[in-house]
């Protein structure tokens, strides 16, 4: 019989932590059964076999001889839907239930149709162990239990006659094939089970969501919707766990997008690992990456050029009237280009009417209309500069992409997530709220206000969304350690910032932080050589700790130049390192190197950040002008966003003039 087989097929699991339950009864029907319900570390299987002849399956539909047989698959995946409801009340990420139709006698069939996955018999073993352990022994129980309860023993068990090892680690792998041996060779059985030692476990907090998180994936929201919480709080992981969630149970291309130019493919990698059968419906583009595809595919030329804009734009700043208003209190060239790039352009602003009334969100140097003025003469000459050079800049490429989308839209997605949604200007937030509009569960926004890292804002009544009330705070943090999350607090202590939905509010509260860990270093250096080789020892002792390897470690610094020199300092020293922008989210033993804003969105087990600012951590002295409060605000916000990137250490070295002894290392406070 098909259901022995199957069971028998799969009884070398048990060894290995899984729990094998036959003939369970089908919830709600007085009747009917299901045939096997696998739990273990790769997840929760529901497994219904079929004794189908001539199958074939063609474009995502399965078909027995001529007749189409896929809507008998569809009770098993409303099954497995409805199950994922009720183990998310568990804490179990809906990602890690899944449907499954083996085809009795068959061999070599590993395909989908819809969210439920057909296998051939002798392919069932591979297909559940090769997702690796993805929960751990205690995640497993508790799963079990709920299954047990929510799949009760069938008491008519006329169709299976199976002896299956009881669920727990009570026999050795050897007993386990020897009996077996008749029914799957000892060469599949290994290659099964290496197919699941080789499968790198991601970090237990990226795989098993806690129970509020796992709901939320599941949430259904009738309009535009966001999440927010501050860092460590796993809003990525739950856009990742929804995007996977929505493509698998809404039949639709989902949209994953992002400021940060490299972390989509990190993220992309992520989801392989999550969500394997869903890769092909999830697109993930940096936001500039997905309208410079859309103009090209729709024959827009474009003529970005980053050499020209600077030109054109120095140009334009030596045309402005000496000792003018963009003179004044201080401000620079860099002040201006930022209100240009990410106020004017940045937020679609075509007239000076239109700027003239605006509320520079996240700008503290207040301009009179005059002022204005003289800011739109710059942005004039600026705008001459580019076009006699024949050349865009950035925030063209949005304008253009938007611009395009109003005229012709896009039908291709079903649903968008934004991650970093803060980091966004509002024209680009324009342009993917008009991939979806305002269908239900059409656009999610994710992000936190407190991590904002560039000049300037908008707010979400301009976009023309409004969230009516579809917004969810995440306050449990299991990312940081206590120690890491209260030093990393201290910096932005007291800072405002205006929220995307318009409010002027402090940091997002944490309820809970669920670990504790070793108090933060703080590690002061006369000289630059002293710094980086107290960084090198840092490095090398964090990675003799037990579970820590080179690619745990981050080394995160502000600047470009900064990065360079640390990782000169740690190539000098024999050590491994990769630069983060060519990291793409697979497990690399080398130390990983770069720029905070490439960081966002990342976390390591050990943070090191080099050569910071003494005067970022420095507490009594204020900025004298607005503009310098603005910037120090961001450059605070920026060390914030790197300090929570770690996960179980933190150490923060600086170079300090003061007469402090060399090398003196204080314990945060």
């Amino acid at each position: 019989m098909t259901e022995k087989r199957v069971a028998s097929e799969l009884a070398p699991l048990s060894a290995l932590g899984y729990h094998l339950l036959p003939d369970r009864a089908w919830p709600g029907s007085r009747s009917a059964q299901v045939d096997l319900i696998v739990v273990g570390p790769s997840g929760v299987h529901i497994v219904d076999t079929k004794a189908w002849r001539e199958v074939s399956i063609h474009d995502g539909r399965i078909f027995r001889g001529q007749a189409d047989v896929t809507e008998d698959l569809a009770s098993l995946a409303d099954l497995a839907y409805n199950t994922e409801g009720i183990l998310v009340e568990v804490g179990l990420a809906p990602t890690e239930v899944h449907a499954v139709a083996v085809l009795a006698g068959q061999k070599g069939v590993r395909e989908t149709v819809g969210p439920v996955a057909v296998v051939g018999e002798r392919d069932v073993l591979r297909h559940i162990a090769s997702p690796g352990a993805r929960l751990t022994s205690s995640q497993v129980d508790t799963v079990l239990h709920r299954v047990l309860d929510h799949f009760p023993v069938l008491h008519a068990t006329a169709n299976i006659d199976v002896t299956v090892p009881e669920p727990v680690l009570s026999r050795p792998i050897d007993s386990v094939a020897e009996t077996l041996a008749d029914v799957v060779s000892a060469d599949e059985v290994d290659a099964a089970l290496l197919d699941s030692i080789l499968a790198a476990p991601i970090e237990e907090w990226m795989s098993y969501l806690d129970p509020a998180q796992a709901k939320l994936v599941r949430r259904s929201f009738n309009g535009p919707a966001r999440i927010r919480g501050s860092a460590g709080t796993g809003k990525t992981v739950v856009g990742l766990h929804r995007a996977a969630y929505l493509a698998r149970n809404g039949s639709t291309r989902v949209l994953f997008t992002t400021f940060v130019r490299t972390l989509p493919q990190v993220l992309s990698n992520l989801l392989a690992r999550l969500a394997p059968d869903t890769v092909d419906a999830v697109d993930f583009h940096g936001i500039y990456g997905f309208a410079l595809d859309l103009l090209a595919e729709r024959g827009c030329t474009v003529r970005l050029n980053r050499k020209a804009a600077d030109s054109a734009f120095d140009e334009a700043w030596a045309g402005r009237t000496r000792g003018g208003a963009l003179d004044s209190s201080g401000t620079t060239s860099r002040y201006w280009r930022d209100e240009i790039d990410h106020v004017i352009k940045g937020r679609g602003i075509r007239t000076f009417e239109q700027y003239a009334d605006l509320a520079r969100v996240g700008r503290r140097y207040r301009l009179t209309v005059v002022q204005r003025r003289d800011v739109w003469s710059l942005f004039e000459r600026y705008e001459r500069g580019l076009r006699r050079r024949d050349a865009h800049d950035f925030a063209d490429v949005i304008l253009l992409a938007r611009d395009s989308l109003r005229a012709t839209p896009l039908e291709r997605y079903g649903a968008v997530i934004v991650d970093e949604a803060q980091d966004l200007t509002c024209a680009m937030v324009s342009l993917l709220h008009s991939l979806v509009g305002d269908r239900s569960d059409g656009l999610t926004l994710i992000g936190d206000g407190q991590q904002t890292i560039y000049p300037g804002g908008y707010t979400l009544s301009e976009v023309g969304i409004s969230l009516s009330g579809r917004g969810v705070v995440l306050d449990v943090n299991h990312r940081n350690t206590a120690e890491i999350l209260a030093f990393a607090n201290a910096v932005v202590a007291g800072d405002q910032y205006t929220d995307i939905e318009g409010t002027g509010q402090l940091m997002d509260r944490v309820d809970t932080v669920t670990r504790s860990g070793p108090v933060p270093i703080h590690s002061r250096h006369r000289s630059w050589p002293d710094h980086d080789a107290a960084l090198v020892d840092r490095v090398r002792g964090v990675t003799r700790l037990v579970g820590t390897s080179w690619g745990d470690v981050g080394v995160l610094s502000t600047t470009h130049w900064q990065v360079t020199k640390t990782k000169e300092a740690l190539v000098a020293a024999g050590i491994p390192v990769i630069a983060l922008d060519r990291y793409d989210g697979r497990p690399v033993d080398a130390v990983k190197v770069g720029t905070v804003k490439r960081a966002k969105g990342l976390e390591f087990k050990q943070v090191l950040l080099a050569r910071v600012e003494p005067a970022l951590l420095a507490t009594g002295a204020e900025p004298t002008s607005e503009t310098d409060r603005e910037r120090r605000d961001l450059d605070r916000r920026e060390l914030y966003v790197a300090m929570t990137r770690a996960r179980d250490g933190l150490w923060v070295g600086v170079r300090s003039l003061t007469s402090q002894p060399a090398g003196t290392q204080d314990a945060a406070s």
